[in-house]
């Protein structure tokens, strides 16, 4: 009886021992996680800190020209500005308004793997609003899917202006 005792205490103390390695190596585990947000957050309105206007614009259309171009091309559409900077972590209001009367567009955003992060229509004569935050630097490409090749462009987004947090 004695024997089965002493087993029983040495048992509870190996396991006690054991709960407590796990204890703190799930606690070192959680101090060391990575709190930085990855990826881009997307809404339709919020608050925003800055706030960038895209247009559509017709480069060489068969209404206007130049009839050579439309030829030899098709119709030419291009996104204007087609390069531009947002800050990491700065939510950003992007406004985009297809100018075309009579033409639709549409906007495909991926990331640096080509995986698809937004992809919507632009009516014509239209605006559209996304409050867009990236929470990693690099380049993010974006398209009309319609109008390729010429129809395209990249956000840049740069490190944030503010003192990191850990």
């Amino acid at each position: 009886m004695v024997h089965a005792e002493t087993r029983r205490t040495r048992s509870t103390g190996v396991t006690m021992a054991v709960m407590k390695r796990i204890a703190l190596f799930s606690l070192l585990l959680f101090a060391c996680r990575d709190t930085h947000q990855h990826g881009v957050t997307i809404a339709r309105s919020g608050k925003a800190a800055a706030r960038v206007v895209v247009l559509t614009i017709g480069v060489a259309i068969k209404e206007t020209g130049p009839a050579e171009t439309v030829k030899q091309f098709g119709e030419v559409y291009a996104f204007s500005p087609e390069v531009f900077a947002v800050r990491r972590d700065q939510p950003t209001e992007i406004v985009f308004w297809n100018l075309q009367p009579d033409d639709e567009h549409d906007f495909m955003l991926t990331d640096q793997s080509n995986k698809v992060l937004l992809q919507t229509k632009f009516p014509p004569l239209s605006k559209t609003s996304f409050v867009m935050t990236f929470h990693d630097d690099g380049v993010f490409p974006f398209y009309c899917t319609m109008h390729q090749p010429a129809m395209s462009g990249q956000i840049i987004v740069t490190e944030s202006n503010e003192p990191q947090r850990h």
